[in-house]
């Protein structure tokens, strides 16, 4: 069972009248990458900031590693890493001497300091622009010196917003395999809009929208909320419609069904489950009693952002496979 490295418990944060987080229960343990959705506004990097001790919570707490952020701030910041939206560095430094600044901050001194310094350095790859100033870099290459300050002293947990803003697919890449390799003896939560980011290195995601967690769980629990989830598509030759038609009708998992006729004269199908049922074993069956050729057949999952936007309020599209 994973311990628990992060726990919010009633979290809440008011600007007036305005309630930018809003009553927020959520644990994180270690070994998990857990993604944070929402859309512009819902307070993701509010709620971020707070967990990394940056903003004080209106009420509720927020514990890393057992240690309350409010009560023991200092025990929070020496075993969590932030990078934060924007990722604020110190534009007239070197990228090395930036480093060295943080590591002398977090503690660090001497042959200890170095070896922090240089592993962060190779970590995410920026020894060819050690000696560069800051603010000469481009978009990616601060990113990546704001991700060296997060885990160079080997935090236990890592709070990332927007990790992989600005970098090229190919530092996406390395960044997104880095975040999969730490996730092992760490827990990691990363804010991004980026939904395939969410399935290429997160095992949990949370929504939340308006300040409020509307949804919990993994990418695929997620996509089972959709209609279209598990639904198989296929297409067939028109003389065959009214058999497949009748045939499928009978299957107990099945729904309902959609048909629609193509511009070649094909006809394709939808067939949609029963909640919470397979039914490709059961259209699979039916085609081979038939002894129906089919042109083409797909079993549908739904797409995160279909889910995202069916949870916060936009209508998801019909029929992704």
């Amino acid at each position: 069972m994973m311990s628990e490295m992060i726990a919010l418990q009633g979290l809440t944060k008011i600007y007036g009248s305005l309630a930018a987080v809003d009553g927020i229960d959520l644990s994180v343990g270690r070994g998990e990458v857990l993604g944070f959705l929402g859309p512009n506004g819902a307070g993701k990097s509010t709620t971020m900031k707070m967990v990394a001790g940056y903003l004080p919570p209106t009420s509720g707490t927020v514990t890393v590693c057992g240690h309350d952020v409010v009560e023991e701030p200092i025990a929070v910041k020496s075993r969590l890493g932030y990078l934060p939206e924007g990722a604020p560095t110190y534009g007239d430094m070197t990228v090395g001497g930036f480093l060295d600044f943080i590591a002398e901050v977090r503690g660090f001194d001497g042959a200890e300091r170095r070896q922090y310094v240089e592993r962060a350095l190779g970590t995410v790859s920026l020894e060819e622009v050690v000696g560069q100033r800051i603010d000469t870099l481009s978009k990616g290459f601060k990113r990546r010196v704001g991700l060296a300050q997060a885990i160079l002293h080997d935090p236990e947990v890592l709070i990332l917003d927007e990790p992989t803003d600005g970098l090229d697919p190919n530092q996406k890449h390395h960044v997104r395999s880095l975040i999969r390799e730490m996730a092992r003896e760490k827990a990691i939560v990363i804010s991004t809009h980026i939904l395939e980011e969410v399935e290429a290195v997160c095992s949990r995601a949370v929504i939340i929208d308006a300040g409020r967690l509307l949804a919990d769980g993994t990418a695929e629990e997620l996509q089972a909320r959709l209609p279209y989830h598990n639904a198989v598509a296929l297409t067939v030759a028109a003389e065959d419609e009214s058999r497949l038609r009748t045939a499928l009708g009978g299957l107990d998992q099945v729904a309902s069904l959609e048909v629609a006729h193509t511009a070649t004269g094909a006809v394709r199908f939808r067939v949609l489950p029963q909640s919470g049922q397979a039914v490709a074993d059961g259209v699979a069956g039916v085609i081979r009693t038939e002894g129906i050729a089919v042109e083409e057949l797909m079993i549908e999952r739904g797409r995160l952002d279909d889910v995202f936007r069916q949870i916060t309020g936009g209508e998801p599209e019909a029929g992704h496979a």
